[in-house]
């Protein structure tokens, strides 16, 4: 799954445009560099997500293979760290 749809699918960013943004700007890294919105996500990877003075950091858990519930989404991905920067 592309990276972009990984994140809006797992609501970690409210949508696919949104996510795309951030990721052509910067403000979304894979395994600790920049990427493209169209990089697939594995289990494993790491996603870093900077939004102003706000850094989270996920472990992917799991890609989904279509939609989810937003009660699900936790199973995907688990919190690393969760910083002000």
């Amino acid at each position: 799954m592309r990276i972009d749809d990984y994140l809006s699918t797992v609501f970690l960013i409210k949508r696919r445009t949104v996510a795309k943004d951030w990721i052509q700007a910067g403000k979304v890294r894979l395994n600790g560099g920049r990427t493209k919105p169209g990089h697939d996500v594995n289990a494993g990877d790491l996603i870093e997500i900077y939004y102003k003075n706000h850094k989270l950091k996920v472990e992917v858990l799991e890609v989904p293979g279509k939609s989810i519930p937003k009660a699900q989404a936790e199973n995907y991905y688990k919190p690393i760290e969760d910083l002000e920067v």
